[in-house]
């Protein structure tokens, strides 16, 4: 089906042994760069800035050497040799630039486009594609095929991915995938020649839960995500950093998002937390944020029913009542682990201020088994979903130890109901319904709630405040390894919902808007590591999502 080409045993070369110092330089087009041992041609340029064309290499799939359009000139070897595939060595000197290169180039694109068609005004992969980016660099400005193109059907692979076979190049990413990352093998290589294609095992779609992964994988638009078929053009799309909200994975994610509109949620490159991958789950987080039920509403409670009021007048009763309940028992503060650790330090913060006394709870944590994915003929595992679905418990248990005072579980607060409690402030914004039944130690009492989406405790608020998901706020996550990552906001929250965050940050009498940074600052060293993407990419840290105008 494909060629995997050998290549010469690295222990043979003292530049790879362990007691080498000097790290190896080669000579790119004239360039002197340096390269990592035991690193690829390909891999050595694409870390100095020089750009070599390819298709079947990725850096987190084995190496293949099919595609061929990577292949490179080296002095004293009498032919071409693939980029991906060609382990550097001291002092070598490499073209991809002369007429044997390029002349390759416009081979393999030329080939490549033989029975492409010619449909970019309608694919998904406009505008991000390699075969269009390559086409324009490397390929021939006309095309000399005059036959007929090939056509081939389109195809339903999974529950979430299409194959459009026609503008398949075959550089068979998508097969490695689900051998060596997700060890499921849904797809392998039909065919020969001009009739390979794409396949699926009869009876085995691909449904994993880490599917969607294949669509990243494609340089092409041949496998494309249903749920973002037609939606949208790449170009008016505008990309967010951010972290997963779904579990305690901390998997890091580009939320790309258009006129206050997330269409999708893609993998942003993190080798020591998430690798290149994310599971589905994560990719549809999103589709939570834009539920038609979504709570946007404030309301309060008079006389035993609510009645929708201006979310300042809401959150005024709610500070006023918390002041009168806190005269006659102790409050509470039910913290959300679905809250970044910033909000959950400033809400502990805002109730002790009322009482002193208060008692700080952590959240619900829901607890599935961890999805383990495996290599298919080592076993090694490759990728891993955590079964703890919340994304900062581990942060928010940190800001409330910060805090000290009472602090308990959310099950021993509800298993053991306190008679004592007058009421307090509980937080949601889970992206489903996380309470059913409204708990006994919740009734008879003076409820402030602060949520996203409908369910049993929203409908017993004495105060109730709609609140920002996760996409709709900056802050930090600390996930199950313990690492902290701080993320900014992508979209405003919806009309009538607001930052959680600011209305502590309002009502404490803080100066000036609300920052999560000037908030982590107060920390000291309890987010001493705490990892802040790039500064090209943090584009939503300069300012608030949204003025708290109403306050």
């Amino acid at each position: 089906m494909f060629t995997i080409f050998a290549t010469p045993p690295l222990e043979s070369n003292p530049q790879f042994r362990d007691d080498a110092i000097l790290m190896p330089s080669i000579t790119v087009d004239g360039k002197k760069i340096e390269a990592k041992d035991r690193q690829m041609i390909l891999q050595a340029c694409k870390d100095a800035g020089i750009e070599i064309p390819h298709y079947c290499y990725h850096p987190g799939l084995s190496i293949v050497a099919s595609c061929r359009i990577c292949l490179v000139e080296v002095e004293g070897i009498p032919k071409l040799v693939p980029g991906c595939q060609t382990p550097i060595r001291d002092g070598m000197i490499v073209s991809t630039q002369s007429t044997k290169a390029v002349a390759n180039q416009k081979q393999v694109m030329e080939y490549l486009l033989i029975n492409h068609p010619l449909d970019c005004p309608v694919c998904d992969k406009a505008g991000e594609c390699s075969l269009q980016d390559y086409s324009y660099n490397y390929g021939r400005s006309q095309s000399r095929f005059e036959e007929d193109k090939s056509k081939n059907p389109k195809k339903d692979v999974g529950e979430h991915v299409l194959l459009y076979t026609d503008r398949c190049i075959m550089c068979t990413r998508c097969v490695r995938f689900t051998r060596e990352i997700a060890g499921t093998s849904e797809l392998f290589v039909d065919g020969r020649g001009h009739k390979e294609e794409i396949e699926i095992f009869p009876g085995k779609p691909l449904n994993n839960k880490i599917s969607l992964n294949v669509v990243d994988l494609c340089p092409v638009g041949a496998l494309l995500d249903k749920s973002f078929l037609f939606q949208q053009r790449v170009w008016m799309l505008k990309r967010t950093p951010s972290v997963s909200p779904v579990d305690a994975g901390g998997e890091n994610i580009w939320i790309d998002q258009n006129e206050n509109a997330i269409y999708r949620i893609k993998p942003r490159v993190n080798e020591k937390v998430n690798s290149y991958w994310i599971s589905n789950d994560t990719r549809h987080a999103y589709k939570a944020v834009v539920r038609e039920d979504r709570l946007t509403l404030a309301k309060t409670k008079q006389f035993g029913a609510s009645s929708q009021t201006r979310f300042a007048d809401a959150v005024k009763a709610a500070h006023d009542g918390l002041k009168s309940a806190a005269k006659t028992g102790p409050l509470f503060a039910v913290v959300s682990p679905m809250l970044p650790t910033e909000e959950a330090y400033l809400l502990g913060l805002y109730v002790r201020s009322i009482d002193p006394t208060a008692t700080l709870v952590v959240g619900p944590v829901p607890m599935v088994q961890d999805d383990t994915f495996t290599h298919s003929e080592s076993g090694k595992e490759t990728f891993r979903i955590q079964g703890e679905k919340v994304p900062n418990r581990r942060g928010v248990e940190r800001a409330l130890e910060k805090l000290g005072g009472a602090r308990v579980t959310w099950n021993d607060f509800v298993a053991h109901p306190d008679a004592r409690f007058a009421g307090g402030v509980v937080t949601g914004g889970f992206m489903s319904n996380w309470a059913s039944e409204l708990p006994a130690v919740l009734k008879n009492k003076f409820l402030v709630v602060q949520d996203v989406l409908p369910n049993a405790i929203v409908d017993a608020a004495d105060v109730l405040l709609p609140g920002a998901m996760w996409c709709e706020k900056e802050g930090t996550f600390e996930n199950f390894q313990n690492t902290q990552q701080a993320f900014v906001a992508a979209i405003n929250p919806p009309g009538g919902a607001h930052v959680e965050a600011k209305v502590y940050h309002k009502l404490l009498g803080l100066p000036g808007d609300y920052y999560a940074a000037t908030v982590r600052s107060q920390f000291g060293g309890a987010l001493a590591e705490i990892i802040v993407p790039d500064s090209e990419e943090l584009t939503a840290e300069a300012s608030p999502a949204m003025e708290f105008a109403e306050l």
